[in-house]
Parts: C-alpha cells; sequence; structure tokens
C-alpha cells in the first residue's frame, strides 16, 4: 500500500512584517501568518507534510537527485544530448548549471522546512504527547536527510538551524564538513529517539525509528566511524521486522512498495495531487507527485535514455554462477540486455533492437513490465527506495571488516549473496585479509546496488577517486572518469549563490 496522507502539500506563506506603526498594514484574512498558525496539532502536521513535499521537487528525488547520485558512478554512463546530464557523469558540470542550482535550492528547501518546524512545534498544545514527539522526530529526521545529500553533493556548505525571518541573516558562511557532520549525527540521533518502530494506514511510509537508525550509522560508515556505525546496524537488526524480499526485483516496482525490506523510501503516486510536474518554485495544489526518474532512464525509443548502464557492470554480475550455473538473477532485475526471452514494455529486445543487439538498458524503477506502452508522460509512481535492510547488512559487513571481525563480516555478505542463489563462501570469506575483504565487499555492493545511486558515494569514501591505481581501473569501467578533476568528487558550490552570498568560497577543482 502507498501512503497518500503525507503526499498531501501544506503551503505555508510567511508574510512580510509590518515597516512602522504609521503605515496602514494590509493583511489578507484569507493568508497564514506565523501569528495565526501554529495553534493546533493538525497545523503541527500539515507543516511536516510540507517538508516531505521538498523530495517531491525536480532538484530532489522527482529527477535531478537520481541523476546526480547514478550517472557519477563506473556502473552508469550518460549518452544524453542535454549537455547537464552528460556532464554530470564525465565531471565537466563547471559553477553555474542547473544541476547544482536545483540541488542546492531543493535541498536547502527541505532544509528551511524542518527548522520551520523545529522551530515553531513547541506553541502547539498537544493533547496528544507521542503525536508530538513523532512530528518532531520527523522533522528532524528529515533535515537531517537533506543536510546529508548536500554535504555529500557539496561538502563545503552553511549549516543553518534557526529559521529565519529576516533576509540579511540568510548570508552565512561555509562551515568545517566535520561540523555539518556532527549536526547529522545529533538530528538522526535525536529522531532515533522519538520516531516510532512502524506506521500503518495512511501514514505508512513516514519516517521511522528504524531509517533513523540506519542513516545515523551510515553516516557513522561515511566519516570511518565503524564503531559507532555497527553499533546503529546492529540495533536496526535487532529491531525485527526488516528482512530481505525474497524476490530482488520486488524492490523496484509499484506493486511491492514499503515492504518488509525496505527502511525508508519517497512515496510517489499517480493518484495524488494533480498532474502539473514539480519544477523549482512554490508548491500549488495542482502538483503531481509523480518521478521523472522513468522517462530520464528509460532505454530509447521508450524513455530519454538520459542514463545507460555501463557494459563494465554487466560483466560484473557475470563473473559468478548461481548454484544452478545461471547469471546471477539481479542482472535480470536490474538491466535490459540482450537474453532470450528479454521483453520491455511488452516487446522483445531482439525485435527493439535488430540493429544494435549490444544495447544496455536500465530496468530498476522503470515501468516496463507491459502494463504501459512506454515512459513517455513524465508520471511515474514507483517510489524511489532510499534505504533497504540489504545496505544495512552489508554496511554492517563492512564495518565488521573494518574492525577485523573477518568471520562475522562474512556471514552477513553470504547472507545477502543467499537471495541470489549465489555459493556459499562464508568460509572462503572469513580467511581472507582486510584488504582482499574490502575488494569482496566493493563487488558485492556493486552487484546489489547496481543503478540506485550508491556506488559514487562508496567510490569516494574509500579513496579510489584519490588512487591512482583505482582511478585507472575506474577510467577502464567507465571512460568518462578520464576526465575526472582531483575536487570535483564533489559539485561545485552554484555561482548564482556565490554571487549573493560573498561569504561563500568555491569548492576546489573548478
Amino acid at each position: 500500500m502507498k501512503s497518500k496522507h503525507i503526499l498531501l502539500t501544506a503551503i505555508i506563506t510567511i508574510s512580510g512584517m509590518a515597516c512602522g506603526k504609521d503605515y496602514l498594514q494590509l493583511d489578507n484574512p484569507n493568508q497564514q501568518r506565523v501569528t495565526t498558525f501554529w495553534k493546533t496539532e493538525n497545523d503541527a502536521l500539515m507543516s511536516v507534510n510540507a517538508v516531505y513535499q521538498a523530495l517531491y521537487y525536480d532538484g530532489t528525488f522527482m529527477r535531478f537527485a537520481q541523476c546526480a547520485l547514478d550517472l557519477r558512478g563506473d556502473d552508469m554512463m550518460s549518452p544524453s544530448p542535454w549537455d547537464v546530464l552528460s556532464n554530470t557523469g564525465s565531471f565537466k558540470l563547471f559553477n553555474n548549471t542547473i544541476m547544482q542550482q536545483w540541488l542546492w535550492i531543493a535541498f536547502y528547501g527541505g532544509v528551511t522546512r524542518a527548522n520551520f518546524v523545529l522551530a515553531n512545534i513547541d506553541k502547539v498544545p498537544f493533547k496528544d504527547q507521542n503525536l508530538y514527539k513523532r512530528l518532531k522526530g520527523e522533522a528532524l529526521f528529515l533535515r537531517g536527510l537533506h543536510y546529508y545529500y548536500l554535504v555529500t553533493f557539496f561538502n563545503n556548505i552553511p549549516l543553518i538551524t534557526k529559521f529565519y525571518e529576516q533576509q540579511e541573516e540568510y548570508y552565512p558562511a561555509q562551515v568545517a564538513p566535520a561540523v555539518l557532520w556532527d549536526q547529522v549525527y545529533q538530528d538522526f540521533d535525536e529522531a532515533s529517539k522519538l520516531l516510532p518502530v512502524s506506521y500503518a494506514g495512511a501514514d505508512l511510509g513516514r519516517a521511522t525509528r528504524g531509517a533513523a537508525l540506519a542513516f545515523l550509522g551510515k553516516s557513522y560508515l561515511f566519516n570511518k566511524k565503524y564503531e559507532l556505525a555497527s553499533a546503529k546496524f546492529k540495533e536496526v537488526m535487532g529491531m525485527g521486522g526488516y528482512e530481505l524480499m525474497d524476490n530482488y526485483g520486488d524492490n523496484f516496482t509499484e506493486a511491492f512498495e514499503n515492504n518488509r525490506e525496505s527502511i525508508f523510501e519517497v512515496q510517489f503516486s499517480r493518484e495524488a495531487g494533480g498532474i502539473t510536474l514539480g519544477w523549482v518554485s512554490s508548491p500549488g495544489a495542482d502538483w503531481s507527485k509523480t518521478t521523472a526518474r522513468a522517462i530520464t532512464f528509460g532505454p530509447a525509443p521508450f524513455g530519454w535514455n538520459d542514463a545507460a548502464p555501463t557494459q563494465w557492470i554487466v560483466d560484473e554480475f557475470k563473473k559468478e554462477k548461481t548454484k544452478t550455473g545461471g547469471d546471477d538473477p539481479r542482472l535480470q532485475a536490474t538491466i535490459y540486455y540482450n537474453y532470450p526471452g528479454c521483453k520491455l514494455y511488452g516487446q522483445s529486445f531482439q525485435t527493439v533492437y535488430a540493429a544494435e543487439p549490444g544495447k544496455l538498458g536500465v530496468k530498476k524503477y522503470g515501468n516496463g513490465d507491459g502494463k504501459v506502452p512506454d515512459e513517455k508522460d513524465w508520471r511515474s509512481g514507483v517510489n524511489e527506495r532510499l534505504m533497504r535492510y540489504a545496505d544495512v547488512l552489508l554496511m554492517y559487513a563492512e564495518c565488521e571488516n573494518e574492525l577485523d571481525h573477518r568471520a562475522e563480516c562474512a556471514k552477513y555478505i553470504q547472507r545477502v549473496r543467499n537471495r541470489a542463489n549465489l555459493p556459499d563462501r562464508e568460509t572462503e570469506f572469513a580467511a581472507l585479509t582486510q584488504e582482499q575483504m574490502r575488494d569482496r565487499i566493493a563487488h558485492e555492493r556493486a552487484l546489489e546496488f547496481a543503478l540506485e545511486g550508491h556506488r559514487f558515494d562508496d567510490l569516494r569514501r574509500w579513496g579510489w577517486l584519490q588512487n591512482a591505481t583505482r582511478l585507472a581501473e575506474l577510467k577502464v569501467h567507465d571512460p568518462e572518469f578520464n576526465s575526472f578533476v582531483p575536487g570535483r568528487e564533489f559539485f561545485s558550490i552554484p555561482q548564482a549563490e556565490i554571487d549573493v552570498n560573498k561569504n561563500l568560497k568555491q569548492n576546489t577543482g573548478y
């Protein structure tokens, strides 16, 4: 079941302050103001819903966040004729492009909305203290989530934790990334103590304790705090309720959304809202709550073919056969390619691509199961899974390797492999050295999360972009890495922001 409740948009407008007592103040009695809002529990609920709304912009998970996360990995490349996307994949984005600008605007917009909630929620006379704790926890989680993506995209950014009403206060300087990460840790940690374990009915899909703990662990892992990260992943695993889905492909379709493997996903729906697409502007009641990932990543002629798998990731899938001698089943769940019986949008792959049998297309998060003829209406309802239980298991395994617990690491690697019916190699893996296990983890994560936006962040936190040998490997995997310049593991600070805020300094490499 897909939640419709949190897809509703709360549009809150803050009116300008009066210029002085000698001026006539003409307030619109039909427009909410800070002084008239924050009176009821429903006001607080609407405000938290508005923070979720920030996840539906084109600059967040309607489209651009997925492009920013996916296109820079060696598992995906961009053949797009639109230079904004092709240059993202080849690290050629310079100072003033809409990729950086829209990411910055949309994710900071989510921060602002969360700050608005946290600055005002205590004004509401809650009768239901559980609702109060939950809503505050959701706002903290969502602020932490938006900052998590901002710091991983840009690294050197301002930290804003207050809701400012005066324009002159909107020109903060950047803080050290460690300071930003400390805020992310704090937000996720506080949220984990306030959020419920699960929801039901209309509230299904809201942030849970497991989501806060999982992202807290991932944030620690990003910064090599392995003991802290391991402890948080253990908490998630000890909660119960989470398990791998039997069928790997069920994690990427509408049919099995909010399933037992899902820890947090962005709720999209063709039935909620209107049909107007959500760009980076003030939201309207007619806005669609859909995603453009499917049309953007879908192979031509069904979609725009702005993204495509690399041959390297296909070959990586084929390195090891299943127990029955077949290809890893995750390959066919992830990629359209030339194999017997391959169908997409009700048509035979061999027929559609007779002139290019080596064609590779993105299958994950698409609608190519035959129910629609193509992706050309922009509006997909497939939820974006930002955190799966499989990620928790493999991140925990990674922590255990770094803590010299190889047997424990091997156990959880094999647990994920079992779903793909791959041979049991737990004993073999347990005997690996730490460095050999790092290579094994890199391989296993590449297959489990191919085309899901995890690969580039993995490469960056492992230090591969700063290692000449590893970078040479990446260039073989994906020639787009030939134009990588040190410093461009992060996006540039949008030039338009620097022009307005003289306290901002450009990232290195630009």
